[in-house]
């Protein structure tokens, strides 16, 4: 194989690893809001069509995503 392909994918493995954790982070997030808020998000954003949650909890993902994109760049 010749060596700039070699390169390029030892440089493609640290983007997979912050790939990987970046997503834990963004998982672990979602799951400790469900956790500290006193109901359910999925019942109200569901069932409930309670747009106003989904719009919080939407614009509270996209910074979270940003200061995740920042950390791990």
């Amino acid at each position: 194989m010749p060596p700039e392909i070699v390169n390029e994918l030892w440089q493609l493995i640290p983007t997979v690893i912050y790939f990987v954790v970046g997503l834990v982070l963004f998982g672990f997030s979602i799951w400790l809001m469900e956790r500290l808020t006193p109901f359910s998000l999925r019942k109200e954003i569901e069932e409930d069509q309670n747009v106003a949650l989904g719009i919080v909890i939407g614009a509270a993902l996209i910074g979270l995503a940003i200061i995740l994109a920042a950390v791990i760049k």
